[in-house]
C-alpha cells in the first residue's frame, strides 16, 4: 500500500483508524475518544477537530505521520474502489 501524501477530506475518522491502526494513539493523545464512537463513521478529521476543540493543522500533521509509519496498514479505502466485494461488477 502506498503511503498517504495527504488526508482525504471526505475520509471518516473511523476509516482512518481502521486502515491505519497507529492513528488510534494520536486520537487518544489529543483526548478524542472516537474509538468505538457511533459518530466516528460520519465525522471527518475536520469535524472531529471542531467537536473536540483540537487544532486541525497540527492534528492532521501528527495523524499523517502516524499513517505513514503504520506498517499494519492494509485495508483499501472505501473511496478508491479498491475494496470492492467479490462479485461486485460496478
Amino acid at each position: 500500500m502506498r503511503e498517504p501524501e495527504t488526508i482525504d477530506p471526505d475520509m471518516t475518522v473511523d476509516e482512518i483508524m481502521r486502515r491505519w491502526p497507529a492513528t488510534i494513539r494520536v486520537m487518544i493523545r489529543h483526548g478524542m475518544l472516537c474509538i468505538g464512537c457511533p459518530i466516528a463513521i460520519f465525522h471527518t478529521v475536520a469535524d472531529a477537530c471542531d467537536a473536540h476543540d483540537v487544532d486541525p493543522q497540527a492534528f492532521s500533521a501528527e495523524l499523517l505521520a502516524a499513517m505513514r509509519s503504520d506498517h499494519a496498514a492494509s485495508i483499501p479505502s472505501a473511496f478508491s474502489g479498491e475494496g470492492r466485494l467479490a462479485g461486485d461488477r460496478r
